[in-house]
């Protein structure tokens, strides 16, 4: 017979099993991040290409281009072998580029939650968020000036993890402005000058962390060879040539930058990639790096006759752990 506190915890235990079996909140957590190409459902591929968009022609707000409307839409084999590669990273938060919205994450993503920006069109930005790590976090309105004011730019998606508390930490998702991956800002050519343009909103964004004594992190798709980029980030003339000694120009205290694959050697996704150099960065503020865990960098690569057997994407994914303040 149980006595009358053996009693009062049974009864605890019936009226909060939820309270008391919660999973504790994770000490570290895998940060990482992952361009999808173009990653939509089978549905949407169907409905969108019959309106497709040809090359050189404006864009409707929901529009695919006809190059990607003539390829062979994803199926489920394509789907399950993504969700193998994202079972191999084991992210606890993803930032992602180029999904349109929460039902296509959810074909890769099981078990998550997500945040994204309200962009309409089909390449969206935003957050992969794992369930049952006693992650709390908190959806923030978008960056919209790093659309610069381009209807077919994307914006920056917010997020801030454990929001409150000692352990908080922000997140910023971007998918910045293709074609200019290697040559001079200063480039006369129009994906040039919007990346160059975009650069303004990102060291605002980076110095309004820092002024707060904020925990930082930005994340994604920078479309740019950081790690290559040496020297003055202006030419003798003044004209503004590289992106990263703009962004680690180190303007604000605790404003200072540290990139996660400088230094490293390029690990291609597969042996036929094109690229030859980092463009998917993540890169971390001066107080967030120092939760950084050293050696943790990695990259999770397509086996080859997987890239050549399913429509995975152009990209693969980067990750880091990141261990949470006591």
């Amino acid at each position: 017979m149980l006595d009358r506190a053996g009693a009062a915890a049974c009864l605890l235990l019936i009226l909060t099993p939820v309270a008391l079996f919660a999973a504790p909140p994770a000490r570290t957590l895998t940060l990482a991040t992952w361009n999808l190409e173009w990653l939509m459902t089978p549905a949407t591929h169907a409905s969108l290409r019959r309106t497709c968009t040809p090359e050189g022609q404006a864009a409707a707000a929901r529009s695919i281009p006809c190059d990607v409307a003539r390829q062979e839409a994803r199926r489920e084999p394509d789907f399950a072998r993504l969700r193998d590669y994202a079972g191999r990273l084991d992210a606890d938060v993803v930032a992602v580029q180029e999904v349109d919205g929460k039902d296509a994450a959810r074909l890769v993503f099981a078990d998550h939650d997500f945040c994204f920006t309200a962009r309409t069109a089909v390449q969206n930005n935003g957050f992969a968020i794992r369930r049952g790590r006693g992650i709390r976090y908190r959806c923030d309105a978008d960056l919209r000036e790093l659309a610069v004011g381009h209807g077919h730019l994307r914006t920056g998606a917010q997020l801030t993890l454990f929001p409150g508390t000692a352990g908080e930490l922000h997140l910023l998702s971007v998918h910045l402005k293709s074609g200019c991956a290697g040559q001079p800002l200063s480039k006369d050519e129009e994906s040039c000058q919007l990346l160059q343009q975009q650069i303004t909103p990102l060291l605002q964004w980076i110095d309004t962390q820092a002024r707060a004594g904020r925990r930082f992190i930005l994340m994604g798709d920078f479309n740019r060879q950081l790690a290559k980029e040496r020297g003055r980030a202006r030419d003798a003339a003044g004209r503004l040539v590289k992106m990263w000694p703009e962004l680690d120009r180190n303007d604000e205290p605790g404003a200072d930058l540290v990139n996660l694959a400088e230094g490293r050697p390029y690990i291609k996704c597969h042996v036929s990639e094109r690229h030859g150099a980092y463009i998917d960065h993540i890169v971390a503020g001066e107080k967030a790096a120092l939760n950084l865990v050293s050696g943790s960098f990695r990259r999770v690569v397509y086996a080859q006759s997987d890239a050549v057997r399913f429509k995975l994407s152009d990209h693969c994914p980067i990750a880091v752990e990141y261990r949470l303040p006591p």
